[in-house]
C-alpha cells in the first residue's frame, strides 16, 4: 500500500493507493499535515512505501516521519521516470510536472497529450505519441490574476472566486471576475487550438484546484480528471520499486 503526498504552495495533497486503485484522498494545509500523516497511518497500517512531491524546500520533519513509518522515495531530477524527458533544463523542472507526465505516459501513452493543470499557476505540459516530454508554459492562476489586480493598482478591490460570472460584468467586481474567468477560459481554447493545428488527435487533459469551475468554460473537448497528479506520483513509485 502506498501513500502518495504532493507539497503544493498552498496546500498538501495526499492520497493512498493499493497498487493502481486509489483508496482515499487528503487535503490539508501545511502546519497540520504533520499529524495528518500519523492519522492516515493509523487508519491504513498496511503503509508500506511512500513519495513525497514538494515544491517548497521546508519538508525535512515531514520526511523524517515518513523515513519512520515508510520507505519513502523523494521525487527529484535524478529520479526514474517512465517517459523520456527532453525538457532542456530537467533540473528546473517542477515536480508536479513531472508527476503529470507520468500520468498521462500510463493512461495514454501512444498518444499526443496536453496535460492543463489549473492551481495556483497554469501549466501546460505536452508529450508526444513516441512517449516523450517536451515542455509547454506556465501562466498565472486565477488566484494569482485576482490578487495581482488588487496589489497592482491603487483602486480594484481584492475580490472571492465566484463560479456563476457572465461575460458583461455589471459592477466593478463582476468586471474584475468576468475579465479573469472568461480570459483564463480564451486563453486556455487558444492555446488548445495552437496544439491541436500541429497535433490533430491531441487528447487533452483539465486537472487541478480549479478544475471545476474551468471545465465548464472551456469550449474544447477536455477530459477533467483532479486526481491525475497524485496517479502519476503513484506510478511513478510503482515504477521504482522496480528499478
Amino acid at each position: 500500500m502506498n501513500l502518495i503526498i504532493d507539497v503544493g504552495n498552498s496546500s498538501v495533497k495526499a492520497a493512498v493507493f493499493q497498487e493502481a486503485k486509489l483508496l482515499e484522498t487528503y487535503i490539508s494545509p501545511l502546519e497540520n499535515f504533520l499529524k495528518k500523516i500519523q492519522e492516515i497511518k493509523k487508519d491504513y497500517p498496511q503503509i508500506t512505501f511512500s513519495i513525497l512531491s514538494s515544491v517548497v524546500k521546508n519538508t525535512l520533519e515531514m520526511e523524517k516521519i515518513l523515513k519512520k513509518e515508510t520507505k519513502l522515495f523523494i521525487l527529484n531530477e535524478n529520479t526514474e521516470l517512465p517517459f523520456k524527458n527532453k525538457y532542456a533544463s530537467p533540473q528546473t523542472l517542477g515536480k508536479d510536472r513531472l508527476a503529470l507526465v507520468a500520468a498521462g505516459s500510463l493512461k495514454y501513452e501512444n498518444e499526443d497529450l496536453l496535460i492543463i493543470d489549473a492551481g495556483t499557476c497554469i501549466t501546460f505540459d505536452f508529450k508526444n505519441n513516441k512517449n516523450e516530454y517536451l515542455g509547454g508554459a506556465i501562466s498565472p492562476g486565477l488566484q494569482m490574476r485576482l490578487k495581482a489586480l488588487h496589489h497592482f493598482t491603487a483602486k480594484l478591490p481584492l475580490v472571492d472566486l465566484e463560479e456563476n460570472i457572465g461575460l458583461i460584468g455589471n459592477s466593478t467586481r463582476n468586471s474584475i471576475l468576468s475579465g479573469v474567468l472568461n480570459g483564463v477560459a480564451a486563453e486556455l481554447d487558444g492555446i488548445i487550438d495552437r496544439y491541436k493545428t500541429d497535433y490533430k488527435y491531441l487528447t487533452i487533459i483539465l486537472t487541478g484546484g480549479d478544475t471545476q469551475i474551468l471545465s465548464k468554460r472551456v469550449k474544447n473537448g477536455i477530459f477533467a480528471n483532479p486526481n491525475f497528479l497524485l496517479e502519476g506520483l503513484n506510478y511513478i513509485l510503482e515504477f521504482n520499486k522496480t528499478q
